[in-house]
Order: structure tokens, then sequence, then C-alpha cells
């Protein structure tokens, strides 16, 4: 997902695609289908697929760092979105949160790694990373597959401290990536 309504992707022979939409609503639509049509393709989802939809602007958050998030959750039915079982976004109060605290499910936890201020992704959470066999009595079946969206509202950074002169100091290089680990299939872009 880039600025101005394009997306840009490498096909199976690493060529190089941009596709430019109508509107922001083409975009996200096209690249919540991407995300189900990965998920449809493979053989076991083992892990949390993210797709962004909206980039969202500064740094990426990490662990420690609190958030306030709007998100929707809907149950993965039939190959695709099923029914919402969960939304704040019509809601007057968004979902507090502080990344790795383990208050969420283990498939936010990491997930929203890497988002920015005003960004939005869609998750799609295998049940090891969400509910597992136990499920939500009325609410999710046991071992379900989960699908959020999930946009962020605010940000406070947990390495922000003040300094020796009274302005705000990150201890974080803005031009460095977060540290996410590569093997489980995130990226910090």
């Amino acid at each position: 997902v880039q600025p101005n309504n394009y997306s840009t992707f490498y096909d199976d022979q690493r060529q190089n695609w941009s596709i430019m939409f109508e509107s922001e609503k083409a975009a996200v639509d096209f690249s919540k289908q991407v995300c189900i049509a990965k998920c449809n393709s493979s053989p076991a989802l083992d892990s949390v697929l993210c797709q962004d939809l909206l980039l969202g602007e500064g740094q990426g958050v990490e662990g420690g760092d609190s958030l306030e998030v709007a998100y929707t959750g809907w149950l993965f039915q039939n190959n695709g979105l099923g029914q919402v079982f969960d939304s704040n976004v019509n809601k007057d109060k968004l979902l507090r949160l502080k990344l790795g605290s383990g208050k969420v499910i283990k498939g936010w936890e990491e997930g929203m790694l890497g988002m920015k201020k005003g960004g939005r992704r869609f998750l799609i959470i295998p049940p090891a990373w969400a509910y597992g066999a136990q499920g939500v009595a009325g609410r999710v079946p046991p071992d379900s597959t989960l699908v959020f969206e999930v946009e962020v509202r605010r940000v406070k950074l947990a390495k922000e401290c003040s300094g020796s002169d009274g302005l705000s100091v990150s201890s974080r290089d803005s031009s460095a990536p977060s540290p996410v680990p590569s093997s489980d299939g995130f990226s910090s872009d």
C-alpha cells in the first residue's frame, strides 16, 4: 500500500507491479482481498497474516508502546469474511493497550508491530494466536480463525523521555526500522 491510492507488489517472477486505484476505498478493498487470497492459498495458517491498508505517519510501534485503536473483528468463514463478532468503531471508546503486556491476543501483539499513527492494517489470525480451542462463549466458536481491521488512532512511545533541557527526547533513531524478527514473516515496513 502506497500513498495516493497506489499498491505495489511483486509477482512470482519477482517482477514489480504498481496499480493505481480510483479511490482509497477501492485500494483498501483490493488489499483486503489479496490478504484473504493469501490465507486461502496457504496449506495451513501458522502465523498472523498482515496487510497494510493505510501506512500512517511517524515511527512504527514496538513492544512497550501504548496505543489507542479502533477495530472490527470478523470470523473467517467460508474462505472469507463471516459475521462481525466485535467492534468498537461506532462506539465512543477506543481500545487502549500496551503492546507486549499480554492483555490482548498474541495475534494482535505480533500483527500490530511496526504500525504507525493513523495506520490501518488487516490481520488474519489463526486459532493458536487467537482464542484457540476455548473460543469465547457466545461469540467466537472454538478453533476459529479471526480477521481484524485495526486502526491506530493514538500512540505513546514507551521510550520517550524528557531531556535535561525539558524537551522531549526519543531514544529511537527514526530512520532505523523497528527490530522485528524476520523468521516469523513480519516485515517492519
